[in-house]
């Protein structure tokens, strides 16, 4: 009886890990088109820092929202739902920064200006802490 419950609970471990990291990379290419710019590019042929804080804050934030979705959801079709509402939230984060304290923030980010990257991945974490505090029911 031990092994069937160990084995359940490694498929659901499997299935919520899984489904996780099929939301970071979704996450990953779909935040890009929402950004004015090209992460990818600004890091891995200029080696731009701000750009690597402010995408790699953005992956922290997500990542975090999404453990909370994964601690407090009931099953994997809620788990997904609150997926969907945390990457709704963090792209909301960029929203925030953009619109509301830096509307210059993808041209200081092309230029490399640390500081930039710093609030943005600041902000993200922050909601991604925010996000997943708010799940839980």
């Amino acid at each position: 009886m031990e092994n069937v419950t160990l084995l359940t609970s490694v498929l659901h471990f499997s299935l919520y890990f899984g489904l996780s990291l099929l939301f970071l990379v979704l996450f990953k290419f779909i935040y890009k088109f929402i950004t004015p710019h090209d992460e990818w590019k600004l890091i891995k042929e200029e080696k731009n820092v701000a750009a690597a804080l402010g995408f790699g804050g953005a992956i922290v934030g997500f990542a975090i929202a999404l453990s909370g979705a994964a601690s407090n959801s009931v099953s994997l079709v809620d788990f997904a739902i609150w997926g969907v509402v945390a990457f709704v939230a963090q792209t909301l984060a960029f929203a925030l920064v953009r619109f509301g304290f830096m509307s210059s923030i993808s041209k200081r980010i092309e230029a490399n200006e640390i500081s930039a990257g710093i609030m943005l991945a600041a902000t993200n974490i922050a909601f991604g802490f925010l996000n997943a505090a708010c799940m839980s029911y």
